[in-house]
């Protein structure tokens, strides 16, 4: 009989909300532990997916709570954005409205599913609760001098009509519609994220991060020392091309330079020369490449000849200035000084175009000619041409010569990064306002704190359109300039939806607080975030800004911690025919079928055992239901003999001899706390802890008529079966609770603490082996502790099936794996 799972998951639901039990108190004297997985986008219901990802994070948060922690698990909306807004659109309908329907739709899966979150720490990032502080958060950043305006280059997808920041491009298109991405040439709100770069390299703070993520975050920030030069432009304007070079050592090597399309030089000569038909159209063609192609190594060098010259500070050398596919004016300083003996991709530009190439770096060994190189040389080596520093080494030769070209005002010996600052500005309407207004008369101000929230206008027609939908109210776009009160304009671009990302886990400390974005003393009883769960894909967006802004909060003196997450799990993505499930690619699996034919638990145990957390695991309609047909036997074994259980609890384990078969279940139950307890708190891998409770429970199923056992064999059977709804709480908390109230328990599972084990019943009288031949199991045996491994060896040639299979055959080697097994290979 199937266990009646509907009438028991809501029940316990019930009794859940009704006693609280998972809203966090501020004031305590529990030790707190903040867990919370990222906040999903409300552009229609949870998938399975995402009840994965809150599968490990409900799991942490029950566990802390066994452990007796303070445990906050908050729940909320990341409901501005692309995804709300194409989703109204694909609808016919308004933001507003949709996002509020789905925010409804998906609060019921989340208690459908149990999940043990404190809803009354809720937020939305498209509430005006919640959104005036994100606006507040701006103004500040623009007092500190961290906020600026200027007109740039933008990756702009025409199908979202709206900028996105280089981390939103992936592979040339869009990472929501993946329609191709363009450049446009707009004026964009930035915050200063470089400014953080250093202290955004040090990981010293953090406990506990995955080494792929610090990787990506210090690749993407990319830090490096080197040497700033001046390059005066031949034409005898003040024009200076400004160059970042690791390489000084080849200052005399260069013979053009190269400059992006999107130079500010290069717009400049695109002006001076409107009927210039090949520059145009080249720098048109090359400005809406995708930036990763064109610096790929196996893309075509290409360029064209500017008709301008530059001269090398260092010896006065007149050389050609070039516009190029391969540089890129987000590096550096947007200028290369090329140097094509030493670098490769100068090199084959140069061969190209047949432009000049001069050895500075030669080999002792080979006496490297310009005729006879077939590729850069980039190896060590010793100066040449490059007079007084002829003959150094060419590794203490970039010193030198950078403090000669610092001496002689050439340039300057700096640091600079990868890392660009972080443009902020969206072209769309559902998002946060922006809270500047423009005066012809006072130009750029602020609007004043007593005026915040700028709120979001109703009255738009939400729909794809060659414009900022916002220019089209007028209510909105018209104000007044609070400094001299004449007519202005507003500004009507609004906030990446990353800035609302990026501090939601400290508002969940204080949500609903209207006279500052926290109170302090909350934030710092809570922050940081103990566990925090979401995806890889955030390393170098979410994860990067929420960290910026943290330590920007903290200089602002708002909380004390240097890091908003100690720990950093980055969950695996659940994928279905191959592909990763979601509502784009339309291979998602509604969470309602599941539950409501198997149940809740069957659906969240099913997507634990999967796979270990951090790794990606397969749908499978026969995992799920080999997860149903689990807990029907867990109940099925509970149900039937909770009564000789709940006699048996009150019995000994001594008094009466037991058979081997109940000393191994007592064996059994100990050794799956052990492993239950490693496998939950310490490693937090779920899918084998519910393993080592599969494999107990068949320990369990394997005792035959337990009302007839007498006292000491009862006891240990009443045991074994008691601890299974302790086990199986973190993954499986309603039956669980049912089981533990039918075995005549008044508390709640969390209250009973951790299950604990007596490592004296972790001492066996004998050890089972496996034996394997040539990796197929061929037999099993009993050995008893402190065997030797040449007697281990002989009593496994002996069973009777490893000597049919052996028999006529060579043996070649025989291993002995300590308590485990032994492997025999034959030929």
């Amino acid at each position: 009989m199937e266990y009646p799972f509907q009438d028991i998951e809501k029940k316990w639901q019930k009794i859940w909300n009704e006693k609280r039990i998972f809203n966090a108190l501020d004031k305590t004297d529990k030790q707190k532990y903040y867990v919370l997985a990222m906040f999903p986008y409300p552009s229609g219901v949870l998938h399975c997916g995402h009840v994965s990802n809150y599968s490990i994070s409900d799991a942490i948060a029950r566990v802390k709570m066994m452990q007796g922690y303070n445990v906050m698990q908050p729940m909320g909306f990341d409901s501005f954005g692309m995804p709300a807004e194409n989703y109204a659109i694909q609808n016919n309908s308004h933001p507003g409205l949709t996002t509020e329907e789905c925010i409804e739709a998906m609060h019921k899966q989340f208690d459908s599913l149990g999940f043990g979150l404190d809803w009354d720490r809720e937020v939305s990032t498209c509430r005006p609760n919640y959104y005036k502080w994100g606006q507040f958060i701006f103004k500040k950043l623009y007092e500190k001098g961290l906020v600026y305006r200027k007109k740039s280059f933008q990756n702009w997808c025409e199908s979202c009509q709206t900028v996105l920041a280089n981390e939103q491009v992936e592979n040339g298109h869009c990472w929501r519609c993946e329609s191709e991405v363009v450049q446009k040439e707009l004026e964009q709100w930035y915050f200063k994220i470089t400014e953080y770069a250093e202290e955004l390299l040090d990981f010293s703070k953090l406990i506990d991060w995955p080494e792929r993520v610090m990787t990506m975050q210090t690749n993407w920030i990319c830090k490096s020392f080197g040497t700033e030069i001046n390059f005066r432009l031949e034409s005898g304007k003040d024009d200076i091309i400004k160059v970042f070079t690791t390489r000084p050592d080849t200052i005399f090597g260069v013979t053009f330079m190269a400059l992006p399309p999107e130079h500010p030089l290069v717009l400049r000569w695109l002006t001076e020369e409107p009927d210039n038909k090949a520059l145009h159209d080249f720098c048109h063609k090359v400005i809406n490449e995708d930036k990763i192609e064109r610096t790929a190594e196996d893309t075509t060098k290409e360029g064209i000849f500017s008709g301008r010259y530059c001269i090398n500070p260092v010896n006065g050398e007149k050389v050609q200035i070039w516009i190029t596919n391969y540089v890129l004016m987000d590096y550096g300083t947007g200028a290369v000084m090329a140097v094509p003996a030493h670098d490769q991709r100068d090199f084959e530009f140069a061969k190209r175009y047949k432009l000049p190439i001069k050895v500075v770096i030669q080999n002792k060994e080979h006496n490297l000619s310009v005729e006879s190189m077939t590729e850069a040389y980039v190896e060590p080596g010793s100066q040449v041409n490059s007079a007084l520093f002829d003959g150094l080494e060419n590794e203490p030769a970039k010193q030198a010569i950078s403090n000669w070209m610092e001496e002689n005002v050439m340039g300057k010996q700096t640091v600079t990064y990868r890392l660009r600052d972080w443009g902020v500005s969206r072209q769309r309407y559902w998002g946060n306002p922006i809270p500047i207004i423009y005066c012809d008369d006072c130009g750029v101000v602020l609007v004043p704190d007593e005026d915040l929230p700028v709120l979001l206008p109703d009255n738009v027609q939400v729909g794809k359109t060659t414009r900022n939908p916002l220019l089209s109210v007028p209510e909105f776009v018209n104000a007044t300039c609070p400094k001299c009160g004449k007519s202005a304009h507003r500004e009507t671009d609004t906030m990446d939806t990353f800035v609302d990302s990026s501090w939601y886990f400290a508002r969940y400390a204080d949500p609903k607080n209207d006279k500052e974005p926290f109170n302090k003393d909350n934030a710092n009883y809570w922050l940081p975030v103990d566990q925090y769960i979401g995806g890889i894909e955030h390393a170098v967006m979410h994860l990067l800004y929420a960290r910026f802004i943290h330590k920007f909060m903290r200089d602002l003196g708002w909380l004390d911690c240097d890091e908003p997450f100690s720990r950093l799990l980055t969950q695996g993505m659940v994928t279905k025919d191959g592909a990763k499930m979601s509502k784009s690619k339309g291979n998602v699996v509604n969470p309602k079928y599941i539950v409501d034919r198997f149940g809740a638990d069957t659906l969240r145990v099913f997507l634990l055992f999967a796979s270990p957390p951090e790794k990606d695991s397969e749908w499978s309609d026969d995992g799920m239901m080999g997860a149903f047909r689990f807990l029907n036997r867990v109940w099925r074994l509970i149900d039937a003999y909770k009564d000789a259980i709940r006699k048996g609890l009150s019995k000994s384990f001594s008094g009466q001899e037991m058979s081997a078969q109940f000393k191994d279940l007592r064996f059994s139950t100990h050794h799956t706390i052990q492993k239950w307890l490693d496998d939950t708190d310490k490693r937090m891998q779920y899918n084998t802890a519910i393993a080592a409770i599969m494999e107990h429970l068949n320990n369990v199923t394997a005792v035959k008529e337990p009302n007839k056992l007498n006292d000491a064999e009862l006891a240990v059977f009443a045991e074994a079966c008691a601890i299974i709804p302790r086990l199986l709480y973190p993954f499986a908390p309603h039956v669980a609770e049912e089981l533990w109230q039918a075995l005549g328990n008044k508390n709640l599972l969390h209250e009973a603490g951790m299950p604990s084990f007596n490592p004296d019943y972790l001492v066996r009288d004998y050890i089972s082996y496996v034996i394997q031949i040539n990796g197929k199991v061929r037999g099993k045996m009993d050995i008893a502790p402190g065997t030797s491994d040449d007697d281990i060896k002989a009593a496994a040639l002996e069973v009777e099936n490893v000597k049919r299979t052996i028999e006529g055959k060579t043996i070649r080697k025989v291993i002995v794996i300590p308590d485990k097994m032994v492997s025999i290979v034959i030929s």
